[in-house]
C-alpha cells in the first residue's frame, strides 16, 4: 500500500496567496466590490493581450497585482510612488535576506 499523496498546492507560489488573500481583505472592507474588480481585472488581461485560459501562475498574477494597483490608485487609497516604493522596499528586502529567514519590510516604509 502506498502512502497518499499530499495534495497540489492551490497557488503556484506564496505570494501569489498573499496577494489573493490582500485582495479578499480590502474587498470585504468595502474598498472595492467583485463586479468592479472582475471589470478592471478582465480590462488588463485584455492589455495585456492574456486572452488564453491562464493557469494561475506568474502572468496571471502579475496582471492580478498590476490591477490591485491601479485599483486603489484610481480610487485614491494608494498613491503610485508610494507603491512604487513599497515593491521596492520589499525586493531589497527580500535580496539581502538569508535564505530560509523571513523578509521583513523596512518599517520606514510603512
Amino acid at each position: 500500500m502506498t502512502a497518499p499523496s499530499a495534495p497540489e498546492p492551490v497557488f503556484e507560489a506564496p505570494w501569489h496567496a498573499q496577494l489573493f488573500a490582500v485582495t479578499v481583505h480590502l474587498n470585504e472592507t468595502g474598498l472595492f466590490d467583485w463586479p468592479d474588480w472582475a471589470a478592471h481585472f478582465s480590462a488588463t488581461l485584455a492589455r495585456h493581450g492574456l486572452t488564453r485560459d491562464l493557469n494561475g501562475g506568474e502572468d496571471y498574477f502579475n496582471a492580478w497585482l498590476e490591477t490591485l494597483e491601479t485599483l486603489l490608485i484610481d480610487r485614491g487609497h494608494a498613491q503610485p510612488g508610494d507603491l512604487r516604493s513599497l515593491r521596492e522596499g520589499w525586493e531589497a528586502a527580500y535580496l539581502n535576506t538569508p535564505h530560509g529567514d523571513p523578509v521583513h519590510l523596512d518599517p520606514a516604509l510603512t
